[in-house]
């Protein structure tokens, strides 16, 4: 977010001078989700556990997730929850659609017993399962698709197989009369332990 150590990460400084900021910019006394960004290596999970309870009780936050991690992680995070009494995950932004199912092996099942939501992010692959590449990366139909976002969709997605998997979803889309986006959608809301998948639109 900024410059100098306490600039990012997870510690207790970081959290409520952050959570503080943005309640500023959104002019609101609290948010509903509050959401950490991935594991910080260089912060005690403790630590981390604990400023978030406080922002919990402090009213500020309702609930609190989490964001890509690996399954022992969270698993680790909710155990520590509940041995201090502090506030649990209430849902887990993972990577996960029709291209990325890595997730399935672990952690979209623990969570779905433990009763923590799903949120996946790049439901869409960042635009694979929309249509807007047709086989392959420097195929990009859209202005985000063959611009400077086509290195992060590349370092994401970049096997054969997503592009043929892509095209079956096209060919899906079009025997249903559907859009492929709704389609990747469908197949992701027909999971149970999904809750809300967070899609990017550009309009």
């Amino acid at each position: 977010m900024k410059p100098g150590p306490n600039g990012g990460g997870l510690s207790r400084k970081a959290i409520m001078s952050e959570l503080d900021n943005s309640l500023r910019r959104l002019d609101m006394d609290y948010v509903d989700l509050y959401q950490i960004h991935r594991w910080d290596p260089a912060t005690p999970i403790e630590e981390t556990l604990e400023a978030l309870h406080d922002v919990v009780k402090s009213g500020k936050v309702r609930y609190i997730g989490a964001s890509s991690m690996w399954a022992w992680q969270f698993t680790k995070a909710l155990m520590l929850a509940d041995q201090n009494g502090w506030t649990r995950f209430a849902t887990m932004q993972n990577h996960y659609n029709l291209l990325n199912r890595e997730e399935e092996r672990e952690m979209n099942k623990y969570c779905a017993k433990t009763g923590v939501g799903l949120m996946p992010w790049s439901p869409l692959a960042r635009g694979i399962l929309a249509g807007s590449y047709k086989g392959g990366l420097d195929k990009g139909q859209t202005t985000r698709s063959s611009g400077v976002d086509r290195k992060r969709t590349g370092m994401l997605y970049r096997g054969e197989m997503d592009f043929a998997i892509a095209d079956r979803v096209i060919e899906v889309a079009e025997r249903y009369g559907k859009t492929p986006a709704q389609i990747s959608v469908a197949w992701l809301l027909n999971k149970p332990e999904i809750a809300a998948p967070v899609v990017g639109v550009s309009k």
